[in-house]
């Protein structure tokens, strides 16, 4: 499966060309819905290919849809394991399929770019958060919502466990001087006390893991990092930690000892402050911004100011629909309808114009926007 928080960076956020396929669909979990994500699926495609149909000739049709009727009639896929949506992104360069952490409505676009204002919600709304669980020898990693919270399958290569980072011999040393340590006699190891020796191959490993999830999930998300595990452990942890995305707030029990609903109930009690916090302080900003001039909610304005890259910060509706095209050379908007298949969602487009810019955008739950028209910029100047 394709990694999101890699891949939109890289390949999807700005992607262009002549025929852009995105599709969306909710999907169930548990196995019972397994038939009816298939057919619904499959349903999208057939809207997918009817639009294209629409302007271009069967020829030219087939190899855009067909790796999306391969993941159709891919039994193992619709067997496997499912999050809580589903989406496809297709182009004539790529081929990208990625499992969602929160439901979306269902949606075929065929556009000149990728349709990514879920993606952008999966990544960069404001309720998103990981969860780091630490012992002596391992640690999980996991990514949450207020709503769900699921482990994150770690890449190749990525220090898991005390015997990634030390070594098979300097390992065992370390279990064997933790175990003497502990008053289990008859375990030898190399030479230095066993103090020294556990000390330092804690060090290692936790200095390793920081590194790792600071480079590889922290920074490249902004997410905040909530840990999770014995208190020794997590004290000895922030001691190395040199990730400025770690909360004071911590769980102190390791999450093996927690059913999942119960780490994602406490999780969400640790987080929900914080986040609650950053929304009143967006929408102030807003606010301040506005009466200042600093800030607008005008569809076409922003458009045009998000393309001169004036646009510092862009909340975005997460349930809003503006149909058209933007000019990404002029922010000029031309209104429409997203049955025609070159037409997109004018708000998804700014948000990548936001994002190009170097600015950030924030997808926003409807109650909680300051505005009506789908979406309120800050400026920089």
């Amino acid at each position: 499966m394709n990694r999101l928080l890699q891949d939109f960076s890289a390949r999807l956020q700005g992607h262009q060309d002549a025929v852009c396929l995105s599709l969306y669909q909710p999907t169930h979990r548990a196995m019972a819905g397994r038939q009816q994500d298939a057919l619904r699926f499959r349903n999208l495609v057939d809207q997918l290919e009817a639009s294209l149909r629409r302007e271009y000739a069967q020829r030219d049709v087939a190899p855009w849809i067909k790796p999306f009727r391969a993941l159709a009639d891919d039994a193992g896929f619709w067997r496997g394991p499912m999050r809580d949506g589903l989406a496809v992104l297709g182009s004539a360069e790529l081929f990208r399929v990625f499992h969602l952490q929160r439901s979306v409505p269902e949606l075929a676009v065929v556009a000149e770019s990728f349709h990514v204002k879920p993606l952008i919600r999966i990544l960069q709304s404001a309720d998103r958060y990981h969860v780091l669980g630490i012992d002596r020898e391992r640690i999980r990693l996991f990514e949450g919502n207020r709503d769900q919270l699921d482990e994150v399958e770690l890449p190749t290569g990525f220090p898991r466990t005390s015997r990634d980072v030390l070594g098979e011999q300097d390992h065992q040393r370390y279990v064997g001087a933790w175990a003497s340590r502990a008053g289990q006699a008859g375990v030898l190891h190399g030479a230095g006390s066993d103090s020294d020796i556990v000390d330092s191959a804690m060090e290692r490993f936790f200095r390793a893991v920081d590194q790792a999830i600071l480079q590889e999930y922290s920074r490249p998300s902004g997410r905040p990092l909530l840990l999770a595990g014995l208190p020794e452990n997590l004290a000895r942890f922030r001691a190395f930690s040199r990730n400025p995305f770690v909360l004071e707030a911590a769980i102190h029990v390791h999450p093996d000892t927690l059913a999942p609903e119960v780490l994602r109930e406490q999780a969400w009690r640790a987080i929900e402050p914080g986040y609650l916090a950053r929304l009143r302080g967006l929408v102030e900003s807003f606010q301040a911004g506005y009466a200042h001039e600093l800030g607008d909610s005008d569809v076409a304005k922003v458009a045009r100011s998000a393309v001169a890259g004036r646009v510092a910060t862009l909340l975005v509706d997460a349930d809003r629909h503006v149909p058209g095209r933007l000019d990404p050379a002029s922010g000029a908007i031309e209104p429409d309808t997203l049955r025609r298949p070159d037409v997109d969602d004018l708000l998804d487009d700014i948000a990548q114009q936001v994002l190009a810019g170097g600015g950030q955008v924030i997808v926003v739950p409807t109650e909680r926007m300051p505005t009506d028209t789908g979406l309120a910029a800050i400026y920089r100047f």
